[in-house]
């Protein structure tokens, strides 16, 4: 799918996603199978630990997750996931997620995503499993992928 058509896709999706926005996420790259993103470690999100609230977390793993699976426009939602901390993050942190795709089948895949914090040391791996429900995200980008 030419770039356009990617564009397209996230546009569409990144319009429609209130809950990632109002979490201050930040949609850096997204590639075919592939998606980055990041956030700031706000004080309404720190747990009574004094450390990230594991849930932001996985929320912020999942969205990444969201735009890798999505990005053949392709409607595609979670059948399945799991997360593994290994270190915790902090308040003011910028934490930042990498999506990978390790397997795409016609309707399952299966995707990695790494949170790294802003020392860069992995906090958190994520394995998302995707299942591509049928349909489109949108018209728009099917129009770019056929130009």
């Amino acid at each position: 799918m030419p770039e356009s058509g990617i564009l397209a896709t996230v546009e569409g999706m990144w319009a429609d996603d209130s809950a990632s926005r109002a979490l201050g996420m930040e949609l850096i790259a997204v590639s075919l199978g592939q998606a980055e993103m990041s956030m700031r470690v706000r004080s309404d999100m720190v747990n009574g630990h004094g450390i990230c609230h594991g849930g932001i977390i996985f929320s912020l793993a999942d969205s990444t997750f969201a735009f890798a699976c999505n990005s053949y426009n392709l409607r595609a939602v979670a059948s399945g996931a799991r997360i593994e901390f290994l270190a915790p993050a902090r308040l003011d942190d910028r934490l930042s997620a990498v999506a990978r795709e390790v397997s795409q089948g016609k309707r399952v895949g299966v995707y990695d995503v790494v949170v790294k914090n802003c020392s860069n040391h992995v906090i958190a791996l994520f394995r998302g499993n995707a299942y591509r429900t049928g349909g489109q995200l949108t018209a728009e980008a099917n129009k770019a992928h056929s130009e």
